[in-house]
Parts: structure tokens; sequence; C-alpha cells
């Protein structure tokens, strides 16, 4: 049962790589189909309307490498292989005894696109509120490496800080807002 291999002399090893790299020279691939979300379900991107492409080319992909919240690391096991670790951030609500009101001062990030069809709300209930703050387009090199640094995934998102500078509280829409702001307007 115990068949032994014969053994293979270096020179027919080197052989069989250079037979496999001419072959690999005419390799030719074909076209690959890209199936993506579009209005809730998923659909070949080819088969989509011009405007719903051009939509999907704007679209900025955030990857877990480029984030502050993930970090990238060489297993110990010795297998070479990366290993991507979630680095813990206290959860900050109402309910917990770290929870600091966002500053009335208006300390605040609104993280938008140009195309966000979410933003033009979120932006208007910000501009209501009479609170000051930044606002940065992640369109932009620097708004798409500033929004990498701070883990912002998604747009509209909206990042508050507390007096101390440290950050209180995210919102991505008008009723996460709305549950943030107007319990501070309670209390003042």
């Amino acid at each position: 049962m115990n068949e032994v291999m014969p053994k293979r002399t270096l020179a027919a090893i080197d052989a069989d790589i250079a037979a496999t790299k001419e072959a690999l020279k005419n390799v030719h691939g074909r076209e690959t189909e890209v199936y993506a979300r579009i209005v809730g379900y998923y659909r070949a991107v080819r088969n989509w309307n011009k405007g719903k492409r051009d939509e999907f080319n704007h679209r900025k992909l955030f990857t877990i490498e480029e984030s502050k919240e993930y970090s990238l690391t060489t297993a110990d096991s010795g297998c070479g292989c990366n290993t991507v670790e979630k680095i813990e951030k206290p959860v900050v609500g109402k309910d917990t005894a770290t929870y600091e009101a966002p500053n009335q001062t208006g300390n605040y990030e609104f993280y938008a696109r140009k195309t966000c069809p979410n933003c033009p709300p979120v932006k208007a209930y910000m501009e209501a509120t009479g609170l000051t703050g930044t606002i940065i387009d992640v369109d932009t090199k620097d708004g798409l490496s500033q929004a990498a640094l701070k883990g912002v995934f998604a747009a509209p998102t909206v990042i508050f800080y507390g007096a101390n500078g440290n950050e209180t509280a995210r919102a991505h829409n008008v009723e996460e807002l709305s549950a943030i702001l107007e319990p501070v307007a309670d209390v003042v």
C-alpha cells in the first residue's frame, strides 16, 4: 500500500516550472460580471441604467485596514497569516456613568457626500439646531482619510465632542440626532 514516490531531480522540477510559466503566458481571461445591491436587491452592474452605474462608480469603499477601529496584526501561530482584531472602545450612552452630553458650543463633525440622499436632511437638522461644527466632504481625498482615521464607514455621520474633546456620541440620521440632542435641550 505504501508506494514510494520516485525522487525528482532539480532539473526536472525546473523544467516543470518553465513549462507552467510558458502555459500561463497564453492564458487569457474574460470579462468579470460584478453584482451589487441596487434598490434592495442584487443585480449585475452591467444591466443597470446609466444613472445607477454612475452612482456605483462614485461609491467609496471603506476597508478594515484603513480603519482606526481595527488593527491588522500578524498571528502568533507562526503561520504568517494576518488577523483582524477589533479595538474595543467604551460604549458611551445616556445610561452609562461615562456619558457626557454634547457640549452646547456645538463641537461636532459632520461627514457627508455630495451624492448622498440622506445627507441633506441631516445637514438641515444640524443647521436648525444653531450649533456650529465642521462639515467634512468624504468625496475628497483628505475627507476620506479623516473619515478612515475616525472609523467613519458611512455618510451621513455626525460625531459630537464634549468639552474635554472626547467623542460623546455618533448619529447617522435625524432620528438619532434628535435622540441625542433633545434630552440636552430638556436639561438646559
